[in-house]
């Protein structure tokens, strides 16, 4: 049984399923190493423009598996602490190759995203949920902390400080409907459009050139770490020469809007 599915529901549209709905989608390294390998996999393909992440049943990740942690890869001769490091480092990579992709990500929250599920899912560019999602700082309600993943860099820059501190602190569930409310995700459907949404929000994007949707990608996840405001702008205007001068993406636009046809962008 594969435990993480890719197909291609639309055109230039990969769609990446965590199945091990029994466990709802639990974090295994069974599950983890193999959405490792399939997300980079993914990025190297150039049909692929945007990807949406799900999960298969009725939960979008449940975060660390509890009852078995499943087969950690190369640790064999190592001691306890070593193999801790390995085993987040294992994590982390999930997370930074879903930030290093290429194409934007969305995820396709269709219900339970808990703790190190939470933190995939805010680790994703566009995140949509359905009327049965909801999310949960977990680790603290474990005895642990709900600091993992990055959640305690991002959530903050998502949704403000006084209510990540809130969320992650109390471990307490936010429904859908607060989820939207706060920011966490863009928007909440019916489970039964969830995907046809996801799939519409993809091809908004796919009209657009490539190498504008990818380096838009880029400079908001370089703002997020970015020094200073002005050093930022420098970025940004480098990125948009890079684009203007290189192209003829704008003139393409302008043709475009002229003529009232879609654009036709080479890049």
């Amino acid at each position: 049984m594969s435990f993480v599915l890719v197909e291609k529901p639309r055109p230039q549209i990969a769609l990446v399923t965590l199945n091990r709905p029994e466990r709802m989608n639990a974090m295994a390294f069974d599950v983890m190493v193999p959405l490792r390998e399939t997300l980079e996999s993914v990025a190297a393909d150039n049909d692929v423009r945007v990807v949406v992440l799900t999960g298969a049943g009725h939960g979008f990740c449940s975060g660390a598996d509890l009852q078995g942690a499943g087969r950690i890869p190369g640790v064999d001769g190592l001691t306890k602490t070593s193999v801790a490091r390995r085993s987040m480092d294992l994590l982390n990579n999930v997370m930074l190759t879903i930030r290093r992709m290429h194409q934007p990500v969305i995820s396709a929250v269709n219900g339970a995203a808990i703790g190190g599920g939470f933190c995939l899912a805010v680790g994703t560019d566009i995140r949509i949920a359905s009327q049965d999602a909801y999310f949960r700082a977990a680790g603290i309600n474990n005895g642990l902390t709900s600091a993992e993943l990055g959640i305690s860099y991002l959530l903050p820059r998502a949704i403000g400080t006084t209510r990540a501190f809130e969320i992650m602190l109390t471990g307490r569930d936010v429904d859908a409907v607060e989820a939207e409310r706060l920011g966490i995700v863009s928007r909440v459907v019916p489970a039964d459009k969830l995907l046809d949404t996801c799939y519409d929000t993809a091809e908004q994007i796919i009209r657009w050139s490539r190498v504008g949707a990818e380096l838009t990608k880029r400079m908001l996840w370089s703002g997020l770490e970015a020094g200073s405001f002005e050093s930022h702008m420098q970025h940004e205007g480098m990125s948009q020469l890079y684009v203007r001068l290189t192209t003829e993406n704008f003139d393409e636009a302008i043709r475009a809007r002229r003529d009232r046809r879609p654009p036709v962008y080479e890049d």
